[in-house]
């Protein structure tokens, strides 16, 4: 039996931008990668605009709720992918920490659902390429 690949997606608050991945990857992967996500400081609940962008690409995250970062959520993972640049990860050991310096069209001017839309379809492309590295 082969074992599924797993990972973590975290941001700060895991009301957006972590969230946003572990929909994409869900929709990207189905079942055949196991998708968690926390934050290093969670949020009350979930971003609606982050929500609203992406039942747009088909993903409803609007009943998940922001989940902590722990130790032993990191070692059932193996792969911890940390979104942006706010939230700061300890290293767990065997488990593997990258970060994804994700667009910030904020930095640019750009704001509310436009900003949103971006920040989706660069997570979405990198879900994508990681999905191809996790499963062949």
């Amino acid at each position: 039996m082969t074992v599924k690949p797993a990972v973590l997606f975290v941001c700060s608050k895991n009301g957006g931008k972590s969230q946003m991945a572990a929909g994409l990857m869900k929709l990207e992967a189905g079942d055949d990668v196991v998708v968690t996500s926390a934050g290093t400081k969670p949020a009350e609940k979930i971003n609606t605009l982050s929500a609203e962008v992406l039942l747009d690409a088909g993903v409803d995250i609007r009943a998940e709720v922001p989940k902590p970062l722990t130790a032993e959520n990191m070692s059932a993972a193996g792969l911890v992918i940390v979104l942006g640049a706010e939230a700061q990860v300890e290293p767990v050991d065997g488990v593997v920490i990258e970060r994804w310096e994700t667009d910030e069209p904020s930095a640019r001017g750009i704001e509310g659902r436009e900003r949103m839309e971006l920040v989706r379809d660069d997570i979405h492309a990198r879900v994508k390429a990681l999905k191809a590295r996790l499963l062949g």
